[in-house]
C-alpha cells in the first residue's frame, strides 16, 4: 500500500506526458522577409479566419536575409501543410487598390494560411507572400494567365471587367525570367467563367487613354477604380465566334488598348511594295491600309532597302493585306501577291495612294481604290516583294496645279503692270489733291450759304416775297377780261383801227389824186367816173 500512491502519481504523469505530445500538432517553417506584427507565443495561425495554429518561435536567418517563423498547428490540421500552401500575414494595409486588415486594429496581427491542392505531397518549409493574394485558392472560379509586354497600371487587386461590370481580379504579377514579359494571375469568378472562351481577347484600360493618328482624336475614359489601380477588359472581336470554354491555366496575351485587341484577328497574308513619287511625311509603320474605307492592312516599313536600286528616287513603303476583310471568297482568289485577282484588278484601275487621315495631326494612311482615268500599269517586282501601281494623292495633284499656276503668274508682264499701278496711283494722288481742294472750296461755300441763311434779312425774304405775289395777282386781275386795263385797251384798239381806216383811204385818194395834197379833195358828192383805158 505504500507504493500505491508513488504508482499512481507515476501512471498520471506519464499519461499526462503522453497527452501533452498527443496533442502537439505538426509544426512548419515559413520565411519572411520582416517579422512585422508578428510574436512568439501570441500570433496566432488562421485558416479561412479560423485558428488552426500559433506562432512558436522567430528568429533571423542565417544569411540575415529573411525572417524564420516556426509555426505549431493543431493535431488535426495536419493535412493542410502540402505543397502550393501560402502564407501571409494579415495587417492594415492601405493603397490605391485595397484598404483591409482593420479589424487587426484591435485583435493584433495574425498569419492566414491557403492549403495547396489536394493530393498534394506534405512539405514543412515555405515562403510568405508578402502581399495577400486577392481570393483563396478554395474560392471556386477559373483561374488564367495574362501576358503582356510592359506592366502598366495594372497591380495586384486591380479589377477585370466584362462589358463594364467587374467579373475577377488580377491575384499577382511577376516578371519573367528572360526580362521579356510580365506576368500575370488573373481570377475569374465561377459564375463568369463560361463568359472566357478561346477566342477571347484580354486588353488593359488603366488611366485615360488618348490617341491621335490617320481615324482620328479618340479618348477613352474607364471607371474611377481603373483610372485609380488599372484594370482589365474582355471580349470577343465583332464578327468572331467565341470558340470552345478554356480551363484552368489557360494563357492569353494582354493588348494594350481595345483597338490593339480588335485587331489581333488580323491575319495578313499578302505583301507589296508601294513605290511613290511624293513625300510620305506623316505616314508611320501600322498606319492603317484602306480599301474604299474598309481597314484591311497595314504599313510595316518605310524604307530604301526595299528597292535594290540606290539610283531609284521613288519612296518605297511595304504593306500586308488581310484580304479576306474585304469578302470571305477574296481570301482564296488573293492568295498571292501576282496572283491573277490582283492583274485583273490592276488593270481595271487598282492604284495605292497617300491621303491625309487628321489634318491636325498630318497622319497619313494608305488607301486602295479604282481610278478611271488613271494610266495603263502592270504589277512589277522590286527585289523579292511584288510592286502595286501608285498614283498621287489629292494634295499632290493640287500642289502641281498651284505650280503651274504659279508659272503662269510668273510669266505675265507683272514689272509693266506694276508701273502701270504706280502711274495710275500717282495720278489717283493728283485726283485726290484736287478733289480735297474743291472739297475746300464746296466747304467755303456751303459756310457762305449758311452764313446767308442765317443773316436776318434773308429770314424776311419770304415774307418779301410773299408781298409780291399779292401785289402781282392784283395787277392781273386788272388786266384780265374783267379789268379796267382790259376796257381801256378794246378801245384803244378800236381808235386804232379807225385810224388804220383812215390812213388807209387817204392812201387811196393820194394814189388816185396825187395833187390832192396841195388841191384837196373833191367835195361834190357825186363822183364822175373814170374814161376806159384805150381812149375812150
Amino acid at each position: 500500500m505504500v507504493w500505491f500512491v508513488p504508482g499512481v502519481a507515476l501512471l498520471l504523469g506519464v499519461w499526462l506526458l503522453y497527452q501533452n505530445f498527443a496533442s502537439q500538432g505538426p509544426e512548419a517553417i515559413v520565411s519572411f522577409e520582416t517579422a512585422g506584427g508578428i510574436g512568439a507565443g501570441k500570433t496566432e495561425v488562421r485558416c479561412r479566419s479560423v485558428k488552426v495554429g500559433m506562432v512558436k518561435h522567430v528568429k533571423l536567418a542565417e544569411d540575415l536575409k529573411s525572417v524564420l517563423v516556426r509555426l505549431e498547428l493543431n493535431s488535426d490540421s495536419e493535412g493542410l501543410l502540402r505543397r502550393g500552401t501560402r502564407f501571409w500575414v494579415v495587417k492594415p494595409r492601405l493603397s490605391a487598390t485595397e484598404f483591409s486588415g482593420v479589424d487587426t486594429l484591435i485583435t493584433g496581427a495574425y498569419i492566414e494560411m491557403d492549403p495547396g491542392p489536394i493530393g498534394e505531397s506534405r512539405v514543412n518549409h515555405f515562403v510568405g507572400d508578402e502581399t495577400p493574394p486577392a481570393t483563396n485558392r478554395s474560392v471556386p472560379g477559373l483561374r488564367l494567365i495574362l501576358t503582356a509586354d510592359e506592366a502598366g497600371f495594372l497591380s495586384v487587386g486591380s479589377p477585370i471587367y466584362y462589358r463594364g461590370f467587374e467579373v475577377g481580379r488580377i491575384e499577382g504579377r511577376k516578371l519573367a525570367k528572360d526580362g521579356l514579359l510580365v506576368t500575370y494571375n488573373a481570377f475569374i469568378g465561377e459564375e463568369y467563367s463560361h463568359l472566357v472562351t478561346e477566342n477571347t481577347r484580354f486588353w488593359n484600360t488603366s488611366g485615360i487613354d488618348i490617341s491621335a493618328g490617320a481615324d482620328g482624336f479618340k479618348v477613352r475614359t474607364p471607371s474611377f477604380q481603373a483610372m485609380v489601380s488599372g484594370g482589365v477588359c474582355f471580349g470577343v472581336s465583332p464578327g468572331e465566334q467565341p470558340g470552345k470554354s478554356t480551363a484552368d491555366g489557360a494563357v492569353f496575351p494582354l493588348h494594350p488598348d481595345q483597338d490593339a485587341a480588335l485587331k489581333a484577328t488580323f491575319n495578313p497574308t499578302v505583301r507589296f511594295v508601294l513605290l511613290f513619287d511624293q513625300t510620305v511625311r506623316g505616314l508611320a509603320v501600322k498606319a492603317p491600309v484602306e480599301f474604299r474605307g474598309i481597314p484591311v492592312g497595314r504599313v510595316v516599313e518605310v524604307s530604301f532597302d526595299l528597292i535594290p536600286s540606290v539610283l531609284d528616287p521613288r519612296i518605297p513603303v511595304l504593306i500586308e493585306i488581310d484580304p479576306s476583310l474585304m469578302r470571305p471568297e477574296t481570301g482564296h482568289e488573293m492568295s498571292t501577291p501576282d496572283s491573277e485577282f490582283v492583274k485583273l484588278a490592276v488593270e481595271r484601275g487598282l492604284r495605292a495612294a497617300l491621303k491625309t487621315g487628321n489634318l491636325f495631326t498630318g497622319a497619313m494612311y494608305v488607301d486602295l481604290d479604282y481610278y478611271k482615268d488613271a494610266r495603263r500599269a502592270e504589277l512589277g517586282q522590286s527585289g523579292k516583294f511584288t510592286t502595286l501601281p501608285t498614283v498621287s494623292s489629292g494634295l499632290a495633284q493640287l500642289e502641281a496645279k498651284v505650280t503651274a499656276i504659279l508659272d503662269k503668274l510668273q510669266a505675265l508682264p507683272i514689272d509693266k503692270t506694276m508701273n502701270d499701278i504706280a502711274a495710275a496711283a500717282q495720278e489717283a494722288k493728283t485726283t485726290i489733291a484736287d478733289a480735297r481742294t474743291t472739297l475746300k472750296d464746296i466747304e467755303a461755300t456751303s459756310t457762305a450759304a449758311r452764313a446767308i441763311l442765317d443773316d436776318p434779312q434773308f429770314k424776311e425774304l419770304p415774307a418779301d416775297l410773299r408781298k409780291t405775289l399779292e401785289k402781282l395777282q392784283t395787277l392781273a386781275v386788272s388786266v384780265g377780261p374783267d379789268g379796267a386795263v382790259q376796257g381801256d385797251l378794246l378801245r384803244t384798239l378800236d381808235e386804232l383801227r379807225a385810224s388804220l381806216r383812215a390812213i388807209k383811204s387817204a392812201t387811196t385818194t393820194i394814189d388816185e389824186k396825187p395833187n390832192s395834197l396841195i388841191f384837196g379833195r373833191d367835195s361834190s358828192g357825186n363822183p364822175q367816173p373814170k374814161a376806159p383805158h384805150g381812149g375812150r
